[in-house]
């Protein structure tokens, strides 16, 4: 009888899938502290192994192996670099440019409403909120230290996976043959392919996008002749990694960096640069990129990111939409969205064809 309906569960395709992906949320879950590590190591292991193939796609007998030794020796170049030079710079324009706007806003009387706070709040109220600000920013200084310590492990780890890449897929296809829990490893594969093809695809055409956007911001930023363009271009491609609100974010510390520098006008450029920005990566960047075609209304995103900001703190406004996709393609929502659109498509052109008929 056991036996019986242990089979019968593994023969029911659906509810097994359903009882291994609740594992695996309830995994992930339990070591929701290493989820830093985690997301950075699929990441960069996601776009290693795409750079991988591109390369050997132009020159076939290429060592992936000497891809990858090349590409990871090329990153810490890199990151030797921009910690020796770039980093001094950008803490000094970050410096700078606070100063700058906290000068500006002491010497200038241009809020009324600034002095009417300082006449009604009192000193003990203030000196509450200095202590509050001084804890999140102990607090901040620790996270740091905590994802520089997990930027360097997901990088180690991203590099033993793609440096050994045959011996792990060929490893790894051991487990499917396992008598007992092949089915368990099948599912999981499974789930792994799912969300290679949905979360990586998406967030890999936010990250284009955000250079795009990024790349143009600082070109606008250098016409106008703003202050400290490394830091403000940073902050922009930060923003941007978050789909539809990073237009929203950046836009604050844009307008008021603007303002302290050429007053309203300024400002209105801002306004006019980020809706330009916003159309085109609408109407050009997301249709180019999104490959996945999951054009989400913006209702449903906004919905995800402020979820995903509950759930997973910063990092989830940058991966709530790709994993909500990934739910979605598990759900087979998107199978059923794109076939609708297929076929409404296809009633526009018989209703065109047929109105052309009758001319």
């Amino acid at each position: 009888m056991e036996a019986s309906l242990w089979n019968r569960f593994k023969n029911n395709i659906h509810l097994r899938r359903a009882t291994v992906l609740v594992m695996i949320i309830l995994a992930l879950y339990y070591v929701r502290a290493m989820m830093n590590t985690i997301l950075l190591t699929f990441i960069f292991t996601y776009l290693i192994l795409h750079l991988v193939r591109f390369v050997q796609g132009k020159f076939k007998h290429v060592s992936d192996k000497l891809i990858v030794a090349l590409t990871y020796l090329l990153i810490v170049v890199l990151l030797y670099f921009a910690l020796r030079y770039y980093v001094p710079v950008l803490v000094k324009q970050v410096t700078k440019m606070t100063k700058s706007v906290i000068n500006y806003y002491q010497t200038n009387d241009v809020d009324w409403l600034m002095t009417q706070l300082h006449k009604h709040v009192s000193e003990k109220t203030i000196s509450s909120q200095v202590k509050s600000s001084l804890t999140a920013l102990t607090a901040a200084l620790k996270g740091f230290g905590s994802v520089t310590m997990s930027f360097v492990m997901a990088l180690v780890l991203s590099f033993f996976y793609t440096i050994e890449l045959k011996e792990m897929q060929t490893f790894s296809q051991s487990f499917l043959k396992s008598d007992l829990f092949g089915w368990f490893f099948e599912d999981i594969a499974y789930f792994g392919r799912k969300f290679t093809n949905t979360f990586g695809v998406v967030l890999e055409a936010q990250f284009l996008i955000a250079i795009c956007n990024t790349t143009l911001t600082i070109v606008c930023l250098a016409i106008m002749k703003m202050p400290q363009i490394f830091a403000l271009g940073l902050m922009v491609f930060i923003c941007s990694l978050v789909p539809v609100a990073g237009v929203i974010i950046s836009l604050i510390p844009l307008s008021l960096v603007a303002y302290t520098v050429g007053g309203i006008q300024d400002v209105i450029y801002i306004l006019i640069m980020i809706a330009v920005l916003h159309t085109l990566e609408t109407y050009i960047l997301n249709p180019k990129f999104m490959s996945s075609k999951t054009e989400l209304p913006i209702f449903y995103t906004f919905v995800a990111l402020l979820f995903g900001e509950h759930f997973f703190g910063t990092w989830g406004l940058i991966v709530s939409v790709p994993i909500f996709t990934f739910f979605l393609d598990i759900l087979g929502v998107q199978k059923h969205q794109q076939q609708a659109g297929e076929a409404a498509g296809g009633q526009e052109a018989d209703r065109a064809q047929a109105a052309g008929k009758i001319a």
